[in-house]
């Protein structure tokens, strides 16, 4: 098999076990007690733990390879969903949120494995393929799960991790290194962990940095609506647990059509500047409407732009972010890229779910599409162009 259709196969089956009980979090959390700001708190744990781990992961990918750091971040998700299973209090949900997102870390890992694999010019087709393919998952996996939670509360985590535990095979058997040693060796001094985030905030205006601070606040705006996304369903809605995975089922599909079969020929014609720019727009109209469509129907036309607006906009920006670093540290920076986009999903849910407690239902979605109108200055001048060495090396 080709190394990115393993990696497709890899990162489908990952989020199918995701997917299969993220969305159920919220419903489990309230059982236990839990008001809208611990819901946020749990939501951001994984983005706590990932942050962390982000560059670590990136740095031992650049020297070891991206197959083992990919294997032990599976391992983690494993162990996760088997917390999740039995958790019997929050503090239980969110050691799982933690022990995943520690794996989750890997993200980066995941992204500079396509970027090894393809071509320049295609790597945001084939970051929207590896994108399609975890979307078919986010499609799959809430109906799965909740499927699975008709047998019983433990079973969306048991029927999760046993999925993890055939991808570790799976993985081990069929994912080759894409990280070669020519790449390990091109000559660049490999940048420190510390130094390559003091970097992005000292320089914020080179290339690098600009697109790092536009993943990071469009993906937070994302991830705030996506922490109190179940919270407004079922208060303005009436779904419930048994409902909710439909709703994910359609955000999903739209994603892995759009990702699938329209990215790569927008990004052919508008190229990924400026399709990312659409991507923002878009996104920032369907969050800003969300909280005021009349009725169900209005409200499924509107949420159809989020898929869209995501599905244009991160493949880009992470496209062009892996042509201004040099292999040598491409693991590393896209590490960074999910330690600030860690630290944005990690403030966001927390303040999505204060707004809902405190400010209003709709507060939490007009917030994030302020988050991502912001993004579109920081985004323009941005001068994507190959170089030798990602940094932005102004002297101090």
């Amino acid at each position: 098999m080709g190394k990115l259709v393993v990696l497709m196969i890899t990162a489908f089956v990952d989020m199918v076990g995701l997917l299969a009980v993220v969305p159920l979090l919220p419903f489990y959390a309230l059982e236990f007690g839990a008001n809208g700001f611990v819901i946020g708190l749990l939501v951001s744990a994984f983005s706590v733990a990932q942050l962390l781990s982000a560059p670590f992961w990136g740095r031992i990918s650049d020297r070891y390879g991206r197959r083992p750091a990919l294997l032990v971040g599976l391992a983690a998700s494993c162990i996760a969903y088997v917390v999740f299973a039995f958790a019997d209090s929050v503090l239980l949900l969110l050691v799982s949120r933690l022990v995943q997102g520690a794996g989750g870390g890997t993200v980066g890992v995941i992204q500079a494995y396509v970027a090894d694999a393809t071509e320049p010019h295609n790597r945001a087709k084939g970051l929207g393929w590896l994108s399609a393919a975890t979307n078919l998952g986010v499609t799959i996996g809430p109906v799965l799960g909740s499927t699975a939670a008709r047998f019983g509360t433990a079973a969306p985590g048991l029927f999760a991790a046993g999925l993890c535990a055939v991808n570790i095979v799976f993985a081990w058997r069929f994912l080759t290194e894409s990280h070669t040693e020519e790449a390990r060796g091109d000559g660049t001094v490999p940048t420190a962990s510390r130094q390559a985030i003091a970097d992005v905030i000292r320089h914020p205006g080179e290339p690098a940095p600009r697109l790092i601070w536009t993943y990071a606040i469009a993906m937070g705006a994302f991830q705030g609506m996506t922490a109190v996304f179940a919270l407004f369903l079922a208060a303005r809605h009436g779904v419930t647990a048994a409902s909710i995975g439909w709703y994910f089922m359609y955000l999903g599909g739209l994603s892995v059509v759009t990702r699938a079969f329209v990215l790569g020929r927008l990004v052919d014609r508008l190229g990924e500047s400026k399709l990312s720019r659409i991507g923002l727009i878009t996104l920032a109209a369907g969050l800003a409407l969300m909280p005021i469509a009349p009725d169900r129907a209005s409200f499924i036309a509107v949420i159809t732009l989020i898929p869209l607006g995501t599905a244009f906009t991160f493949p880009c920006v992470t496209a062009m972010l892996s042509r201004v670093i040099s292999p040598r540290e491409r693991g590393l920076y896209m590490g960074v890229q999910q330690t600030f986009g860690g630290a944005a999903r990690v403030l966001a849910p927390l303040g999505a779910g204060f707004a809902w407690d405190h400010l209003g239902h709709g507060v939490p979605f007009w917030a994030s599409a302020a988050f991502v109108l912001v993004t579109l200055a920081v985004l323009t001048g941005t001068d994507v162009r190959p170089a030798g060495r990602q940094t932005p090396v102004a002297a101090d």
